[in-house]
């Protein structure tokens, strides 16, 4: 047990982020067949804002003495958690950015950290800071086209980024770094006063042209100007976290179904909705909102502010996109290998699972899945197929009262919730289908059923009926291949478009067995039943499905219940 730990320890690196609001440790686990999705193997914080200690009644001053000693304990006992975990000490990194780099007494500061820690404190250059930031919006969508903003305490990074096959593009000139953090803005506010008054118009009308001219040195490609999906904003750090959590609280799916801010998304109209945001936060009867501090909750009219500015000043979106990607992820993913990176997350989560004939499986998967007359594409892209013949065998240790609910969840608390860079709509399809392939809905208890519902609604438009219909296929294939290893071929699949008499479309698909079927097998035999239910009126979702036609090896199934 010692040797197997000491040689996963050996891709542990540990970081030090040391920002303006707080200073975050982790220790990651950046081993190569998981590292895309950046196992967090500790995380802690130290609420010491470096901002604030540098202000006295408006006027800035050095880091303060005991402020300094704080940080310095906070570092020592992060020091003796790398021994603990075995993290090599040349994979520990101290990163300091915006409150550090413009301290009175930064040197002093520095070197006093290294004197008591034997480490080096990286200092940041303020373009350096908008890039790191940028890889950690990279990491935190399978795919990113748009624009990105980092909002941390003492400053805010724009650019534009694009991702492909693993490789990332962005501005050539990098990032425009303007000193509007959140705690930035507060302190700025405070002193401009009331809404109506002259300097806060005056400071409105500042960081609006800042923010235009930020937008025009970026020079962003035309390709994502005129993109047929629209101009997408990526938003990460955590004032915009917090702004993203109240959006979640008063979501119309409530509660929403899915506690972690990356992989969030809304439209421009709803994010732009300053005062609904404000209110959320300030009535008198309003409950705590998750992972929103009073702290962040004492930001949102910052927030709110900045908001209100970039409505004027950035060029038309379509959809924004909330990140967890800051320095950690940013620092790791920029020294990631592009294969790495160009990995799918929710691939890479469930890669520990996979059954040995994963790949054989996936195409018996898509053999179910029609081609439309039309000729348009199957509803379900081959990642995420991977992702869930990967997953469809990793909770059969489990008593069967749990399955179910336990696939339904994994994508969320349970063995698949940690790949980051996975979209919401990606954790709930992949949750939707392996529930189904244990039976879905009526197979979980009624504690699960509420989020079972919840989830459902976060799925792409017309993707319900087909995840029951793809999870219900995918029992079959693992009723005849229990082991998920294909020593000899058992079973094909073919699935076509016929049309009714009376014009509708109805979808034929033929299970042909090699060997016939044992009329023993029950598992097997309320598999194929379920399949052709999928089929039923009563059982499509919100009104929405096709007609099946079940045939084994060119017979029309006995549908008739035992």
């Amino acid at each position: 047990m010692a040797k197997r730990h000491e040689e996963r320890s050996q891709f542990y690196h540990g970081l030090v982020d040391m920002g303006s609001n707080g200073i975050r440790f982790s220790i990651t686990d950046l081993s190569p067949v998981t590292q895309r999705i950046l196992p967090t193997v500790y995380l802690d914080r130290a609420a010491i804002s470096l901002y604030d200690a540098q202000y006295e009644d408006g006027k800035a001053v050095p880091i303060p003495e005991h402020t300094i000693k704080q940080v310095v304990k906070s570092l020592l006992r992060f020091k003796s958690t790398c021994r603990d975990f075995g993290v090599p000490d040349n994979q520990v990194r101290i990163v300091a950015t915006e409150a550090t780099r413009k301290a009175i007494n930064s040197e002093g500061y520095r070197a006093t950290i290294g004197k008591a820690t034997g480490w080096t404190v990286e200092l940041l250059p303020k373009e350096m800071e908008g890039k790191i930031g940028a890889f950690g919006v990279a990491s935190s969508y399978e795919n990113v086209r748009g624009l990105m903003m980092d909002l941390g305490g003492g400053s805010t990074q724009l650019t534009w980024i694009m991702t492909e096959e693993g490789e990332i593009r962005m501005s050539p000139a990098g990032s425009v770094s303007l000193p509007y953090g959140a705690a930035a803005l507060m302190q700025r506010l405070e002193a401009a006063g009331k809404k109506k008054s002259k300097e806060y118009q005056a400071f409105a009308k500042e960081v609006v042209g800042d923010l235009k001219a930020a937008v025009q040195s970026i020079d962003t490609p035309k390709e994502l100007l005129r993109s047929r999906d629209g101009l997408h904003l990526y938003l990460s750090g955590g004032g915009f976290r917090g702004w993203g959590f109240v959006l979640m609280s008063e979501h119309h799916i409530k509660p929403y179904p899915i506690p972690i801010i990356n992989g969030f998304q809304t439209t421009t109209d709803t994010f732009m909705d300053t005062m609904s945001v404000k209110a959320a936060v300030t009535q008198d009867d309003t409950p705590e909102i998750f992972r929103v501090s009073a702290r962040r909750a004492s930001q949102v009219p910052a927030v709110a502010f900045l908001v209100e500015c970039l409505s004027e000043a950035l060029p038309t979106l379509t959809n924004v996109y909330f990140c967890q990607g800051g320095v950690r992820e940013g620092m790791h993913f920029a020294e990631m290998a592009p294969k790495y990176r160009a990995e799918s997350p929710l691939v890479t989560a469930t890669g520990p699972y996979a059954p040995p004939s994963m790949q054989q499986l996936v195409e018996l998967l898509f053999s179910a899945i029609p081609t439309a007359p039309t000729g348009q594409n199957p509803p379900f892209s081959m990642p995420l197929a991977t992702a869930f013949i990967q997953g469809v065998f990793a909770h059969m240790a489990q008593v069967k009262d749990l399955r179910g609910g336990s696939a339904l969840r994994s994508t969320t608390t349970g063995i698949f919730s940690t790949a980051h860079g996975a979209s919401h709509k990606d954790r709930a399809l992949l949750a939707i289908l392996l529930c189904e392939r244990y039976g879905g809905y009526g197979s979980i208890s009624p504690t699960e059923q509420d989020f079972y519902k919840r989830m459902m609604r976060l799925l792409p438009e017309g993707m319900e009926w087909w995840c029951m219909y793809l999870g219900r296929v995918a029992a079959v294939v693992a009723a005849v291949y229990p082991a998920g290893t294909i020593r000899e071929p058992r079973v094909s699949i073919k699935a076509q478009w016929t049309v009714t008499k009376k014009g509708n479309e109805k979808l034929c698909i033929d299970f042909k067995f090699e060997k016939a079927i044992d009329e023993l097998d029950e598992g097997l035999d309320a598999a194929l039943r379920k399949v052709s239910k999928a089929g039923k009126k009563k059982n499509w979702v919100h009104g929405e499905g096709h007609k099946v036609l079940l045939t084994v090896n060119g017979r029309e199934y006995d549908n008739d219940e035992n």
